[in-house]
């Protein structure tokens, strides 16, 4: 019996606009988004509230109506909450009507969508605190499961989420871990005592969230009855089937006229005509069996192009010199006791940042380039660092 498990990530960034070397020291707003355009936070906000948040939020309302078997999960970054809130308050609305059909799980993260992890313990466990605190706020809501930014993960990320109370995390179940394994099973953590790992099924995630639309995919197009029946294979080989995606994947990475709304639309009755499957929420499936057996993943995991490690983030001198700077800072940022530093200093360290210095080529260029609001990796970088100079000197008169 394979529980159906849908995650879907909510993130939008405050991104940090084109700012020349000219503003240091004069222009102290590094988010104001009206140099960029169209790809502007609150520009690209209130286009994905219409493209995708909204409709796909009602379509997941009525299917929760027409079929109470029917279960999803989120997890909001901070930020993107906070963009919500200032630019697309109907959208936060139609979220919290989706949390209080009881059918809604929502999953704790870090605040800022950072790499804190990898830099420091403390910062990671305060964003992991202030991102509690927002849920709490807005929906009411106290997580039990963690995820961690970009499904980043290793055994010492699950060591000490375990410790900070979570009952289970995710990740990518990646094969180069994985070996003969499925990652239709529940897994313990190695080193953790309780903890129960999940892990993405990446095939039939991405066949949606990548190739739906993709005319040169042998399977095009995807229509909900194949789907099913690759999700009824596992029948009697696996416990659970875990879909996690970006949840821009409904109408704005796949747009309308792929049909990616309909699509979603008979998926769940599709799904509910075999006995033997069901849907459940992370916590439901972590209640529900019990670990298979170990995962010792010892590298960083994550969901992010072919190397799925943290080369996107990571992969040149450019992000490598951003990312050290940035956490330099990190004792002279607090000991400020200033909030509007503080809270600058934790955008910064949002993941996609240092995301659009990626300079790879091929496929996984493509996609960063998608993303990114600036016409070149360098010129990502540049902002990047005119911002940080800036924002040194603020901190100096401080101090």
């Amino acid at each position: 019996m394979p529980s159906i498990c849908f995650y879907f990530q909510v993130h939008q960034p405050f991104r940090i606009k084109k700012y020349s070397v000219f503003d240091v020291g004069k222009d102290h707003n590094y988010f104001d988004d009206q140099n960029l355009n169209e790809k502007g936070s609150r520009a690209v906000m209130e286009k994905i509230a219409k493209k995708c948040y909204l409709p796909t939020n009602q379509v997941l309302l009525d299917l929760i109506h027409r079929h109470p078997e029917f279960k999803i999960s989120y997890s909001f970054s901070g930020v993107a909450l906070e963009q919500m809130e200032k630019y697309a308050p109907e959208v936060l609305e139609s979220f919290q009507r989706l949390v209080k059909t009881g059918n809604v799980e929502i999953l704790d993260e870090t605040y800022y969508h950072s790499l804190s992890f990898f830099y420091s313990d403390e910062e990671f466990i305060e964003q992991v605190r202030l991102h509690r605190e927002k849920i709490k706020e807005l929906f009411d809501y106290e997580p039990r499961i963690f995820r961690n930014t970009e499904l980043a993960y290793n055994n010492e990320l699950a060591t000490l989420v375990e410790g900070l109370g979570y009952d289970g995390i995710l990740a990518e179940g990646w094969e180069h871990y994985l070996g003969y394994r499925s990652p239709n099973f529940v897994y313990r953590p190695k080193s953790t005592d309780k903890m129960k790992l999940l892990l993405k099924n990446y095939k039939l995630s991405d066949d949606i969230a990548f190739r739906f639309s993709n005319r040169g995919w042998e399977e095009y197009p995807l229509n909900v009855p194949k789907f099913c029946q690759w999700v009824n294979s596992i029948n009697g080989n696996g416990q659970t089937v875990n879909l996690f995606m970006d949840y821009e994947t409904f109408g704005e990475h796949q747009w309308e006229d792929t049909g990616i709304f309909n699509f979603l639309k008979f998926l769940p009755g599709e799904i509910l005509k075999h006995p033997d499957n069901n849907f459940k929420t992370p916590s439901e499936i972590i209640s529900s069996y019990e670990p298979v057996g170990e995962l010792d993943i010892h590298n960083i995991l994550t969901w992010a192009d072919t190397e799925r490690d943290l080369s996107a983030w990571t992969g040149n001198s450019m992000q490598k010199s951003a990312l050290r700077k940035i956490y330099e800072l990190e004792e002279d940022v607090l000991n400020s006791n200033n909030d509007q530093l503080i809270d600058d200093w934790r955008k910064m360290q949002t993941s996609d940042h240092f995301y659009y210095m990626c300079t790879k080529w091929f496929n996984d260029g493509d996609v960063h380039k998608y993303f990114s609001p600036y016409e070149s990796p360098y010129e990502a970088f540049i902002s990047f660092m005119n911002v940080l100079n800036d924002f040194r000197f603020r901190l100096e008169k401080v101090r």
